[in-house]
């Protein structure tokens, strides 16, 4: 059986290939260290597949089709945005677990979105470039309504989560999944205070995600989370959903935490390991 041995919670700034340059280069090494860690994990937990949970940003949706959540069962290259500095490519996916994930999910009122062709912008792109590529895993790209409005209810989120960690549980192949979580935390997207990020609250979050409180993050309002980390930390959906998929109990060891305002961003990976 199928079973899910690790997971993360991770950036998705596009600023990490885009440019790296702009930002303190001892906060970069930081960071890049950070990533190199997370694939030397995956490599000792001997995964072979990540599903990776980022979200939309006007790149590949729009107005007239904003799903609340999408999987992506086919073919896959990415990334969308030429000044990534990554070369466009094929991204190898796990089809067959991910129409299983479909599958299990439409079975138990969960409507998915599904996408057969999907090019990935930088919500799932820098993770999968960062962090599954260098591992070798395949992928499967689930896009969440964590960046612009109408949101995903965070309670969902919990409930998406947990439908991806049975479904993977039932699937009868011999995958070793592990669960990326991108992201957040603290930054303001398009308003007059971009640039900014607030210690405070990032601090708050890895808390939660250190202590495996997921129901803190669920709770945590949408206006609360506007005020005090900005409309792009609303992106913790993602790291609830990945947080959620866990087969048991979950405490977070924090990998790295870097406030980098010239990249716009508050920026913590962390590890999600199952509770002793």
């Amino acid at each position: 059986m199928a079973q899910i041995v690790g997971g993360f919670v991770m950036p998705h700034d596009p600023l990490i290939t885009g440019n790296p340059e702009i930002a303190d280069q001892n906060q970069v090494e930081k960071v890049n260290a950070a990533f190199a860690r997370v694939v030397e994990r995956v490599k000792e937990l001997k995964a072979d597949t990540a599903i990776v949970i980022g979200d939309d940003h006007f790149t590949m949706f729009g107005p007239h089709c904003l799903p609340q959540y999408l999987i992506g069962i086919g073919d896959i290259e990415g990334p969308e945005e030429n000044w990534l500095r990554m070369e466009r490519r094929q991204v190898p996916n796990n089809a067959p677990l991910a129409e299983h994930i479909m599958n299990f999910g439409f079975e138990r009122g969960f409507d998915w979105a599904v996408a057969k062709s999907l090019v990935l912008d930088h919500g799932t792109m820098i993770p999968i470039h960062m962090a599954a590529t260098p591992a070798g895993l395949r992928t499967i790209p689930i896009y969440t309504a964590a960046g612009v409005t109408p949101l995903l209810r965070t309670k969902r989120a919990k409930e998406l989560g947990q439908m991806i960690g049975e479904a993977v549980a039932a699937f009868p192949g011999d995958e070793r999944v592990v669960v990326y979580g991108t992201g957040g935390i603290s930054h303001w997207v398009g308003t007059a205070e971009m640039g900014r990020v607030n210690e405070e609250f990032d601090r708050l979050v890895l808390g939660m995600v250190e202590r495996g409180d997921i129901d803190g993050l669920v709770n945590l309002s949408d206006e609360y989370v506007i005020e005090h980390g900005g409309n792009g930390a609303l992106e913790i959906r993602n790291w609830i959903v990945a947080m959620a998929a866990m087969p048991a109990d979950v405490r977070g060891e924090l990998l790295v935490y870097e406030p980098m305002p010239p990249w716009i961003t508050g920026i913590g990976i962390a590890e999600l390991k199952l509770a002793a």
